[in-house]
């Protein structure tokens, strides 16, 4: 067993203004930029400077709350309603931003003009402790539950990069190997490569035993018995348990399926749409062609050639032994049990 480090902070809050680790820069340098308002946080939102669906939460309230802050006095609705429609429409499918925008939005009308700034404040900070006490409640859930997994296999990042706390997934992979040693295999996650930049980079980091593979290799990984379970996190969770990931997560859970392999998703309840009844119900974002047809500054594939770029897929229910959640884990059926446990 190692002794893990902390993890790797993603930004900094000191009461007025925010700071955000860089993260299109990782791991080649760690650049922290700061922000001052709705504009310039939900532009580093949609270029991914800051990412994972509960850390874009917890930085969008931050954003809201400086400009609410930056309001002449005495404030006007205006402002707050532009700052709130513009970090809602930043990302569209993790459904922590708009809880968390929501929030904050809904605190500063309550209290009024006079203590609008205060009350959104007060809000994106308890937002964000919420997030860290919830990836502590994950961790220690899902080592409860995973005990003796040693080989562990994970796509995208979901550490403290991508949500409060260690993160979700990662928290889990944390608290096993401060019980005991395991080893991670992370995919790489084209085509801006989440696995490769961030999550190895924690890991390693942290002093886990990792190893790198392409986002191909893990069929042939599987097929060797060389991964005891699969653990990811998730950007929306409908309500019957079919979930948004990183595109790349669907081909996991089915060759996860196939070779008997356990998959759980480690989420807070800020990442349920219990209002979305199926994953044919959430949106996917669509980006940019040059993230497919170029790797860094080099293009890759001929010009004009026809891309698509979804950035997540959805993947169904039926291939998902269960949701750790903070409040511990919901198994099938998922409807019934988030229902009963987040209403």
């Amino acid at each position: 067993m190692s002794v893990a480090t902390q993890p790797h902070p993603a930004l900094r809050w000191d009461g007025r203004r925010l700071a955000i680790l860089d993260q299109t820069r990782l791991p080649g340098a760690e650049v922290w930029l700061a922000l001052e308002g709705a504009a310039d946080t939900a532009q580093a939102i949609r270029r991914l400077a800051v990412r994972g669906a509960p850390l874009i939460g917890v930085a969008a309230a931050y954003g809201l709350a400086m400009e609410v802050a930056r309001m002449p006095s005495p404030p006007t609705l205006g402002t707050l309603e532009a700052g709130w429609e513009l970090l809602r429409s930043a990302r569209p499918t993790a459904v922590n931003l708009a809880y968390a925008v929501d929030r904050v939005r809904c605190a500063a009308l309550a209290a009024g003009p006079v203590g609008m700034a205060g009350a959104a404040r007060e809000e994106a900070e308890r937002l964000h402790a919420e997030e860290d006490a919830a990836s502590a409640a994950i961790a220690a859930h899902g080592a409860d539950l995973l005990a003796g997994a040693r080989r562990i296999a994970t796509h995208c990042n979901a550490g403290a990069l991508a949500a409060g706390g260690r993160g979700t997934a990662l928290a889990v992979i944390l608290e096993l190997e401060h019980r005991d040693a395991v080893h991670v295999l992370a995919g790489e996650t084209r085509p801006l490569l989440q696995g490769a930049r961030l999550t190895a980079f924690e890991l390693q980091r942290a002093g886990i035993d990792v190893t790198l593979l392409t986002d191909n290799m893990a069929a042939a990984t599987m097929q060797r018995g060389l991964v005891d379970l699969v653990i990811v996190g998730t950007d929306r969770v409908a309500a019957n348990g079919d979930f948004a990931n990183k595109i790349g997560t669907l081909g996991v859970a089915i060759l996860a399926k196939h070779f008997g392999i356990p998959l759980y998703v480690a989420c807070p309840s800020s990442t349920l749409d219990l209002a979305t009844r199926a994953g044919e119900g959430i949106v996917i974002e669509e980006r940019a062609s040059d993230e497919v047809t170029s790797f860094g500054a080099r293009r890759t594939a001929p010009e004009g050639v026809a891309v698509r770029n979804p950035a997540f897929d959805v993947t169904p229910h039926a291939l998902v032994t269960g949701f750790i959640t903070e409040r511990g884990l919901v198994g099938p059926p998922f409807e019934h049990h988030f229902a009963s446990l987040f209403t």
